[in-house]
């Protein structure tokens, strides 16, 4: 999130010399809030979309962790103004509303147990997995789980505000700190520029005024469903289905249905583990072609629309023609959004990524997809 500090994650293990008690796991995974860290470090920033967390870290936990600290930590503190107080009853209540979240999606079996939680973090339950590679995104029973994935968590009724207000409520902020940003270096000052010559605000407008008039259900979303938010589990590698687990459930929220898969789309086309400036890969000819769109929207709609099996071929291409001009529609706001986001992390930031550089290529994808649309 804009202007936070990256978690930490730390896989605890119990000792081999000390037994667990009933169904005591023996390993967690504590996660560390930004707060804890402002203790630590003054790097500012989000986290990257190549670095959401950083690496996971390995320890004793008798022998690595000062409690004491922690304890310390918790102590009440003040703020210099009442907005700074503010912003930070707001980060507080967002760190509650995730946490909520997390335990539901965990009861529901969409997300790793919570079994623990305390001001600076929580302790959850540790998964041997690994992260999805970008080019796994495309094979099609990977496709067909993630749809699956998806369609369970956009049947789910949250405890949360259901009007579909984080969209362009989001982006409006976004844009509005966007207009603000000034660079010193001049090769910043050039790619912002450029982005700016775009209109953003007439371009906001009309991207609004197209997705208003195209029809999708307002459902619970992920809205960062790419690679590095989908674990393939241990052991179930060439299982056929079930080996996946959506987790980082930051931007999650009730959206607009062709928004959480149009953005799962644009992420096929991006590929955060170039090890070279400005860290990432970009390349159009990966969006997913008609038939692969196809494919997940059937495995989609199975899982999501009760009956669907049961439908005539005609009904259900009929279904399907409609939710490609939905969420191809959609997949503009995904550019925009993490357009906007990707230039206030390049003022904000401290990660070593070309945001700028990310920027241009998410707006090159927007308007290149609109020439597509005829929008």
């Amino acid at each position: 999130m804009p202007g936070g500090l990256s978690n930490v994650l730390f896989q605890c293990s119990l000792p081999d010399t000390i037994e667990t008690i009933a169904d005591e796991p023996r390993t967690v995974l504590l996660r560390l809030y930004g707060a804890i860290l402002q203790m630590r470090s003054c790097n500012k920033g989000g986290s990257g979309q190549a670095q959401k967390e950083n690496d996971l870290t390995v320890f004793n936990p008798a022998a690595s962790i000062n409690f004491q600290e922690l304890i310390l930590m918790a102590a009440p503190v003040t703020f210099p103004t009442l907005q700074d107080g503010l912003q930070a009853l707001q980060g507080a209540e967002a760190m509650v509303l995730e946490s909520v979240m997390f335990a539901i999606l965990a009861e529901r079996a969409l997300g790793p147990k919570l079994y623990g939680i305390f001001p600076q973090g929580r302790l959850e339950e540790f998964i041997p997995s690994r992260k999805l590679d970008t080019e796994e995104l495309s094979l099609p029973d990977i496709s067909a789980e993630i749809a699956e994935k998806m369609a369970r968590f956009h049947g789910m009724k949250m405890p949360f505000n259901k009007e579909p207000k984080w969209l362009f409520g989001t982006m409006e902020k976004y844009l509005n700190q966007v207009l603000k940003i000034k660079f010193t270096k001049e090769s910043r000052i050039r790619k912002l520029n450029k982005l700016l010559s775009y209109n953003l605000p007439q371009e906001i407008k009309s991207l609004r005024s197209l997705l208003e008039a195209t029809s999708s259900p307002v459902v619970f979303c992920h809205n960062d469903c790419q690679e590095g938010n989908v674990l393939l589990l241990e052991g179930r590698e060439d299982s056929e289905n079930q080996k996946l687990m959506l987790i980082d459930f930051e931007y999650s929220s009730y959206n607009y249905r062709g928004f959480d898969i149009g953005n799962h789309f644009c992420e096929w086309m991006y590929d955060y583990t170039y090890e070279k400036y400005p860290f990432f890969k970009a390349s159009f000819l990966k969006y997913p072609t008609r038939k692969q769109q196809l494919h997940f929207f059937s495995n989609y709609l199975t899982a999501f629309q009760n009956g669907f099996e049961n439908l005539s071929n005609q009904e259900k291409l009929k279904i399907e023609e409609e939710m490609l001009t939905e969420v191809n529609r959609f997949a503009l706001a995904s550019h925009f959004f993490w357009g906007l986001w990707s230039i206030i992390q390049a003022k904000i930031s401290s990660i070593e990524f070309g945001y700028l550089d990310y920027a241009l290529s998410r707006f090159d994808a927007y308007f290149d997809q609109k020439k597509k649309l005829k929008v």
